[in-house]
């Protein structure tokens, strides 16, 4: 483990607050500066501030992660990016519990009393507790565990950014986005300012890479001729399987650009048949892989080299 990512799993592990942020960029732009990156903040909607290292508009490639951290959530965030219907089957189940937990209270309140103007009143209490729901899941406790989503991303970000080779410097841009967790507000606001980027620019974003021994690259139509490239670059090791696809989705910050590519560490399930990715929201997201934060770097300073 580098002395970053100590420091990051000690003092800057959650990032939910502008002050803890703050003290993030605050040590991010220590640590860019220390080795000769060019740093700066850019704002964008919703009060997002993303971190960009590097010149993004000449770069060759972006590495990106998200730094903003979730709340603390009583379910996780289940995703197999590979089995869409199974993804949407475990959404469609959140929501019902969470009609459930807004609706039964009002039914059986309604039972018991017969009197109308308790009826009028308790009227408004699922949508109440619906709204109650929603700004605990975005803007509740912060969650105290965040290794995988996303502090696994941004040490990753930061192991690449140190170890570089000088003469590649150039071709590479790093970008912490912020609010992603809320919708991809950061990574969204700087595709609008940097429109070449979005466009033209490779993307390889780094969210949840330190829970599953496979790394999965989830290509699109646009990134499709990025296959090859990747597989020479990320070459699988003895415990570290690559699955580099295009029949595949993950729902991060990789989806505002059109060379974006979303990497993710998966596990595979004997049950579901399936790669998936669980814990996260919750506080049994502690899983730190070093060896694939390791192979991850090697294989971004790989592919800048290749470009």
């Amino acid at each position: 483990m580098t002395e970053t990512t100590k420091e990051i799993f000690e003092n800057y592990q959650v990032r939910k607050t502008e002050k803890q942020k703050k003290a993030f960029r605050a040590y991010t732009k220590q640590i860019a500066e220390r080795y000769g990156y060019a740093f700066r903040v850019e704002k964008g909607s919703f009060g997002s501030k993303n971190i960009v290292i590097g010149d993004p508009d000449t770069a060759k490639v972006l590495y990106t992660a998200h730094y903003d951290t979730c709340a603390r959530l009583p379910f996780p965030n289940f995703i197999t990016p590979k089995n869409f219907l199974i993804y949407l089957l475990y959404q469609l189940l959140l929501v019902a519990v969470i009609f459930a937990v807004a609706y039964v209270p009002g039914f059986v309140f309604s039972f018991i009393s017969a009197k109308a103007e308790f009826h009028a009143i308790l009227s408004f209490l699922p949508l109440l507790i619906c709204y109650v729901l929603l700004f605990l899941m975005l803007w509740g406790p912060a969650n105290k565990h965040t290794a995988n989503d996303n502090t696994s991303g941004v040490t990753t970000l930061f192991d690449i950014m140190q170890a570089l080779p000088e003469e590649e410097k150039s071709k590479v841009a790093f970008v912490f986005f912020d609010l992603e967790e809320a919708g991809l507000f950061g990574s969204s606001s700087f595709a609008s300012q940097h429109k070449g980027v979005r466009k033209q620019t490779l993307v390889i974003n780094f969210d949840c890479v330190s829970d599953g021994q496979t790394i999965l690259f989830a290509l699109k139509r646009t990134t499709k001729q990025y296959a090859q490239l990747l597989q020479q670059a990320f070459v699988p090791a003895p415990d570290i399987a690559v699955d580099v696809t295009a029949n595949a989705f993950y729902p991060s910050d990789n989806a505002s650009f059109k060379g974006g590519i979303g990497v993710a560490a998966l596990k595979k399930s004997k049950l579901l048949g399936t790669l998936y990715m669980d814990r996260i929201h919750t506080e049994r997201d502690v899983i730190y892989r070093e060896e694939n934060i390791q192979f991850l770097t090697q294989g971004a300073i790989r592919l800048a080299q290749m470009l």
